[in-house]
């Protein structure tokens, strides 16, 4: 890691605690250490800096499924200068999509790729790189967590097919995660 981004990880660090997010439980651990492990493995699946600082503020502002912290959007302006205008607003759209909408784009396959905007109404359209980035932050956020919460079945076949959109590291973690005895699906 460059001295620069260390720098901007630990001062972003040192910023959700100021938040109080330090005090925030998730998944057997804090908020802030799935924040960092969320970042690490981003860097370790290949995302350039700006990418994985904005896996580590991923859920900044609350997502579809985690509400015990959240920023409120007046300061996307605070994030935005801390870490800078992609990785802020790749995390703010991460917070603000519906799951149903994008994991319907996601078996769609192909752009424009549209959604509802959860935090602000009104709709979302995102780029094709917007769209592949999102698909490793949360495949990323996803596989980090889940030996901890068990929630295997939670988007299941959406966190497949981001696996098989990603390949390589993103796959080969997948498939690891995934094939864990608690995993399996037993048919009924």
């Amino acid at each position: 890691m460059s001295d620069a981004a260390g720098h901007t990880l630990r001062r972003s660090v040192e910023y959700l605690k100021r938040v109080g997010a330090d005090s925030v439980d998730h998944t057997e651990g804090t908020y802030i250490a799935h924040c960092a492990a969320v970042y690490r493995d981003m860097k370790r699946w290949g995302a350039d800096e700006e990418l994985a600082l904005a896996g580590f503020f991923h859920s900044a502002y609350g997502t579809g499924l985690f509400q015990r912290f959240k920023l409120g959007l007046e300061r996307r302006t605070e994030i935005r200068e801390l870490v800078g205008e992609r990785a802020e607003r790749l995390a703010y759209l991460n917070c603000a999509i519906v799951y149903a909408c994008f994991d319907a784009e996601l078996e769609r396959g192909t752009p424009p790729y549209r959604m509802q905007n959860r935090l602000e109404g009104g709709e979302l359209e995102l780029s094709t790189d917007d769209f592949e980035d999102l698909c490793l932050m949360q495949l990323c956020d996803r596989l980090e967590q889940i030996p901890r919460s068990k929630a295997y079945d939670f988007r299941r076949e959406a966190f497949r097919r981001m696996a098989e959109r990603m390949g390589g590291p993103g796959l080969e973690a997948y498939r690891r995660v995934y094939s864990a005895p608690e995993a399996v699906v037993t048919p009924a």
